[in-house]
């Protein structure tokens, strides 16, 4: 009677080294994959709350017409320049942000999706006149790989802008 037991117990350790073992890895494994998605996420919505913050920046700043697609520097008096460069340096710093934290070269498909918007405002803000002449100036002391990415994003704007005809 006890070898039978004995056997019982021999064959239920089989059965959870090879059952058990393996599911509880998987398990695992989801489960970080699940927290490192829920991470990304996070780090999403932390940036786009603080884009979000940025915008009520510019609504702030109306007067710089920084949402509008003309740039009016020749009509800006000193202080109205100076509260713009600030504005630039802003959002440079929130760009190479986002930049640090999302971007990497060769993203997995979410991650893409996560990045996307990021590029398109880069994209937005890199076709505005004002902001392109002052880029040189606002990447200086940022992240090399940042400053590459993003003068990238300004020569495509570049030529995109040459290729499209003024109405």
């Amino acid at each position: 009677m006890e070898f039978g037991s004995l056997e019982s117990w021999e064959l239920a350790s089989y059965m959870v080294t090879v059952v058990g073992l393996p599911l509880a890895i998987g398990v695992f494994i989801l489960e970080q994959r699940r927290e490192r998605q829920n991470e990304e996420e996070e780090i999403y919505q932390r940036l786009s709350d603080e884009y979000a913050e940025f915008s009520k920046l510019l609504l702030e700043n109306a007067d710089l017409r920084l949402m509008s697609e003309s740039s009016i520097n020749n009509h800006l008096n000193p202080e109205q320049h100076e509260r713009k460069k600030i504005v630039f340096e802003i959002l440079i710093s929130l760009f190479e942000r986002a930049f640090i934290l999302v971007y990497e070269p060769n993203m997995k498909p979410q991650t893409q999706r996560l990045w996307s918007s990021w590029e398109d405002y880069i994209r937005q803000w890199c076709r505005r006149e004002d902001f392109s002449t002052n880029l040189e100036e606002l990447l200086k002391g940022e992240d090399p790989e940042f400053v590459d990415y993003v003068r990238m994003i300004a020569l495509q704007e570049k030529a995109a802008n040459l290729q499209t005809p003024k109405s």
